[in-house]
């Protein structure tokens, strides 16, 4: 049912290109205008005297400062602003066996940050403050589904983390449930298949950073079974499942687990709240919390008025990027299995001190020219020839929270020159390694998560 899904982007209720098109359709029709304001003008917003900004509720989320110490880079201490958000939301899928397919059904949300304002979504995308109605606004469609859910009814359920750069220790409920009776199907929504969700992986910013940490948790090969018609399989689809599959590693688990176990006592992390008026190299004016150097990121307050929200308009703090960023997986067979190289990062809001990444995790634009510690292997991503990239696209950050955040999501397969012997914080994993780690918790972060859900099966035709 679940492998039929992946290897199938046939689908009787609407195709791939129905689908490009209605995300089109969904643009032009739904009002939406975001506004830069001051501060001071956010509705149902205030600052402290330190600076922080907050909901009137005392929910939602808050802009705080934080300070910052660690010996685990060249960038030993620093203060900068994050989000504090200790709600844990829902990110949920519903999902439905037609025919002996499974269908998700699959939103089109428009969130106010979003590059080009429509992205494929969950069926459930929520925050506690959003589904308890402290708005004031409706009760998110489909909500009764996940909180009423039987464990038979439960085919991922975990907790996951969010960016460790921008949030203090967030969390989200990700979730996908199979029903069985029939399910009305709302405007804003629509039945996909895993395949064609995979297939639109491939188009920029088409889907959503809570549909991929969703599906990132779908083990595939744990659904395989021999009547699965494995020859529409690609040979790079035959070969992720034999390196999900396979007891032949490089490294032994309990090697990683040693490893990262010695890294998370090796690194100090102290982080502790601090006035946002009193972060040196960062400003804070009317209309925004900006560095004096004008690099990473600042934090703008806005207005929106979106007409198919649970509330038409609001005011709201969002982070807005200021470079491009770069993800990126090195994958290599070593003895015909293929393992994905991994880094150990410390990040300051990470739940558990250091999280499993990609390979390269960083920004890119001046602040990669000038810093004075170059990440590792970055060069040789960007420098990849064509026939070594298995996946290049650009993908978005959280609407929600991030303004036209995005980053360039790679896959690049290294020869067999490529050295095995790596720096300290780097190992070489296969595929079912990472999925071990990716059961539990807060293990794998949410850029590594992503570029593992795009990881495609099928052959192209």
């Amino acid at each position: 049912m679940i492998i039929r899904s992946l290897l199938t982007d046939s689908n009787p209720f609407n195709s791939t290109e129905e689908i490009k098109e209605w995300i089109v359709q969904r643009n032009r029709q739904v009002e939406v205008k975001i506004e830069q304001i001051p501060f001071d003008r956010m509705k149902l917003w205030h600052s402290d005297p330190d600076g922080s900004l907050h909901h009137d509720s005392g929910r939602f989320f808050s802009i705080v400062g934080v300070d910052v110490i660690t010996d685990y880079d060249c960038n030993s201490h620093w203060r900068q602003p994050i989000i504090l958000q200790p709600e844990v939301g829902y990110l949920g899928i519903l999902t439905k066996e037609i025919d002996g397919v499974l269908y998700c059904l699959m939103q089109a949300k428009i969130e106010p940050g979003n590059v080009n304002c429509v992205q494929i979504s969950p069926t459930l995308q929520a925050t506690k403050s959003n589904y308890s109605c402290v708005h004031s606004g409706k009760s998110p469609h489909y909500l009764e589904y996940f909180v009423n859910a039987k464990p038979e009814n439960i085919i991922l359920d975990q907790l996951q983390s969010e960016q460790g750069a921008r949030f203090m220790r967030k969390r989200n409920r990700n979730i996908i449930i199979k029903v069985e009776k029939d399910v009305p199907v709302l405007e804003d929504f629509r039945w996909m298949t895993l395949g064609q969700i995979k297939k639109l992986m491939h188009c920029d910013n088409m889907v959503n950073m809570d549909t991929r940490t969703v599906l990132s948790g779908l083990k595939i090969s744990d659904y395989i079974t021999p009547l699965d018609g494995l020859n529409v399989m690609s040979q790079f689809g035959k070969d992720m499942i034999l390196s999900s599959t396979t007891n032949h590693a490089f490294i032994s688990t309990r090697d990683h687990l040693s490893w990262l176990t010695g890294l998370k006592a090796k690194y100090d992390l102290f982080v502790n709240f601090c006035p946002v008026n009193e972060m040196p190299g960062w400003k804070k004016t009317r209309m925004e919390i900006v560095r004096d150097d004008e690099k990473y990121f600042k934090i703008i307050g806005v207005n929106v008025t979106i007409s198919n929200r649970e509330v038409a308009s609001w005011c709201q703090p969002l982070v807005q990027p200021m470079q491009q960023g770069l993800c990126a997986f090195i994958i290599r067979k070593i003895n015909g299995v293929y393992h994905f190289l991994v880094q150990a990062k410390l990040e300051c809001g990470n739940f558990d001190v250091i999280e499993l990444a990609p390979t390269v995790q960083c920004l890119t634009g001046n602040v990669y020219a000038e810093t004075a510690c170059k990440p590792e292997f970055a060069e040789y991503v960007l420098h990849a020839r064509r026939d070594q990239i298995i996946f290049d696209t650009l993908q978005s950050e959280e609407g929600g929270r991030f303004y036209k955040e995005q980053n360039r999501n790679m896959i690049v397969e290294a020869d067999e020159n490529f050295p095995l012997a790596l720096p300290a914080r780097f190992t070489w994993m296969s595929l079912r390694q990472i999925y071990k780690f990716l059961r539990f918790n807060n293990y794998l972060n949410i850029q590594a998560r992503s570029l593992i859900s795009a990881l495609n099966y099928k052959n192209e035709l």
